[in-house]
Formats: structure tokens, C-alpha cells, sequence
């Protein structure tokens, strides 16, 4: 059992924020993300977007953001469980929570936040005969947590955009046999990308297959084949395979949140803008999860969120203590 002051879902910036403002007032966090990556949709969608409205930051990646903030958490020492979600919440006593994953992780904490901005990020899962039948260690995966696990191994990735083509290079040096599966003849990602798919392709270190779909996947007690059908012909293609990751994006939703009987409007959470607390006494929730009169959800906004829900959590742990920032100086700088 992992136990902390503060378990906060959403590893995303405005996430990541609540570890300094709450490491301020000396609380430990643990982060919980479905993801496999602390960043959310800035690293897991568009690592290399500018955003502008940073203070600042003129001009700042959205990775870098993300960097810069797990630089900024480093000297609190926070926590995470990754590639897991949230499945079950529950109360006990005042100031006590439970939360187990569904990989059975079980986090205890005095105050949960919720900072899973749009929502627990689901993988899109393609129309395949069969594709659930090999889910849960039989062969289908969504996300590539350990690549180590496919070495040696037959494996067909699909999808065209920049996943897909980060883990056909990657692999093609891990896997016994590769196969990128695409829809199209051009892909979304980066042309570099492109570039050295292409050349695998050609050097015969993968199989390329365009214009083309997944059809079904086939197996006993495990994935052995896949099979693939050619958009203008239809003619089927079998191509034997221990594991098949369709990369084909991750879509928001609240999931299990919907059952903790938390005030929810057009899939957001209800807040009070005095502290961002939910209708549950020591359940937070910041960020694009939330919503409240005049929302908007900006990075920036979702920063000012955690910062007063920190102040509002150490009064929630510590009834009638408050807690004062002390400065001293040492060699001219500040230090808390």
C-alpha cells in the first residue's frame, strides 16, 4: 500500500503544479496517470507545441513545460503510478481515503485531487472482429509501457501519426519481425519520422502495409494472427503475430469519476471557486475536469486552482492550524 498526504489523478501540468504549491505547505503527493508518461496531453498529444500564455515564457514547448514543472517538483519528492487508472474511491472517517487501480495498486491519502483535465484519456479502439478476446495480456495493447516485453518477438503496429512511426523505429530494433499497418499513403507525423520509416522499409528491416485496415485478429489462449484488408481491392492479408498495438489516439472520459457521486455537469466536475472542492469534504478537483461560473480552461487558471486548493487541503488535514511560509536567506537566496 502506498500512503501519502495528497493522491492527485492527472499527471498533467496543472498536476505536476500541485506537487510545488502543496510541497510549500510540506505535503507529500503521489500522482496517479493512465498515461505511461507524466505530461498529459502535452506530452502524450503535442510535445512539441508552442504555448504562449505561460508568465514568463514568451514562447515555451509544451514538453519543456512539462519538464521545467518536474524540475520544479523535484525537491518534494513526489511520487507516481503510472499506466494505471483509478478504478474504486472510497471514504473513511474524516480525512482518509482509499483508491485502488485497476492493475490493484492501493493508494491511501488524507485529501484526493482530481487534475485529469479532460478526463481519464481511453485508448480509440479500431473495429476489429475479435480484438477484445486478446486484451489483457493476450497479445493486444494499447500503449507501450515496457519495450523490452517485445523483443525477439512478431509484432504489427497501426496507425500514421507520431506514435505509430516513434515505436516502428524504436522496435524495428527490439522486434524478430515488424509490421506497420496504415489507413493511408501519407502519414500525420513528423516528416523526419516518415523519412526513416520509409528508408526501414526499404532496407527490408519492416513490412509496410498501406492503404490498408486491420480486419480480425485470430488465436487460441493468445494473438497469433492478424489479418489485414486492402482498402481498394479487399484482398486479405494474414500476418502471423505475438503482439498487435493499435495506435490510434487516446479519447477523454470520465470513467470511474462518474460513480463517486460527485457533482457532474456536461462532464465536468462542480466546484466551489472559494478552494475548488467538490461536494465530497477532502475531494478537490482542478484543471478542465472542473467547471464553475466563468471557467476557463487555460494552464494558467487551472496553476491559480492549485495553488488555492493547497492552502484549502492543509487546513482540511490540520483543523484550526495555519500554516505561515517562512523565509530565511542563505548566501542571497530565498529558500522556504
Amino acid at each position: 500500500m502506498i500512503t501519502t498526504d495528497i493522491a492527485i489523478i492527472g499527471a498533467g501540468p496543472v498536476g505536476l503544479f500541485a506537487i510545488f504549491e502543496a510541497g510549500l505547505l510540506k505535503m507529500r503527493c503521489h500522482l496517479i496517470d493512465y498515461l505511461p508518461q507524466v505530461g498529459g496531453q502535452l506530452s502524450e498529444i503535442y510535445p512539441k507545441k508552442p504555448i504562449y500564455d505561460i508568465p514568463g515564457y514568451p514562447s515555451v514547448l509544451a514538453q519543456e513545460l512539462i519538464d521545467n514543472l518536474m524540475e520544479q517538483a523535484k525537491p518534494f519528492h513526489p511520487t507516481f503510478t503510472l499506466g494505471e487508472r483509478i478504478e474504486g474511491l472510497e471514504k473513511r472517517g474524516e480525512a482518509d481515503f482509499v483508491l485502488t487501480t485497476n492493475m490493484g495498486t492501493v493508494i491511501e491519502a488524507k485529501v484526493v485531487v482530481i487534475a485529469g483535465g479532460l478526463g481519464c484519456f481511453e485508448p480509440r479502439k479500431p473495429a476489429v472482429e475479435n480484438l477484445e478476446n486478446f486484451e489483457n495480456g493476450k497479445g493486444v495493447n494499447y500503449m507501450i509501457l515496457d519495450p523490452e516485453k517485445y523483443r525477439n518477438q512478431k509484432m504489427v503496429i497501426a496507425g500514421g501519426g507520431d506514435s505509430a512511426l516513434d515505436w516502428t523505429i524504436y522496435l524495428a530494433e527490439v522486434c524478430s519481425e515488424l509490421t506497420l499497418v496504415h489507413r493511408s499513403e501519407s502519414f500525420r507525423g513528423a516528416p523526419d519520422s516518415v523519412a526513416k520509416v520509409m528508408a526501414l522499409a526499404e532496407s527490408g528491416k519492416i513490412n509496410l502495409i498501406l492503404n490498408s485496415n486491420l480486419q480480425a485478429v485470430y488465436g487460441t489462449d493468445k494473438l497469433e494472427q492478424v489479418e489485414i484488408v486492402q482498402n481498394r481491392t479487399m484482398e486479405k492479408t494474414v500476418v502471423e503475430a505475438d503482439h498487435l498495438i493499435p495506435l490510434f489516439g487516446l479519447s477523454p472520459k470520465l470513467g470511474p469519476i462518474e460513480d463517486w457521486n460527485l457533482n457532474i455537469s456536461k462532464s465536468a466536475i462542480e466546484v466551489n471557486v472559494d478552494d475548488y472542492s467538490t461536494n465530497i469534504p477532502g475531494i478537490y478537483a482542478i484543471g478542465d475536469i472542473n467547471t464553475y461560473t466563468n471557467k476557463l480552461k487555460l494552464i494558467l487558471c487551472g496553476f491559480h486552482e492549485a495553488a488555492l486548493m493547497s492552502h484549502s487541503a492543509y487546513s482540511y488535514m490540520n483543523p484550526g492550524v495555519k500554516y505561515t511560509m517562512k523565509y530565511t536567506t542563505v548566501n542571497g537566496v530565498s529558500e522556504f
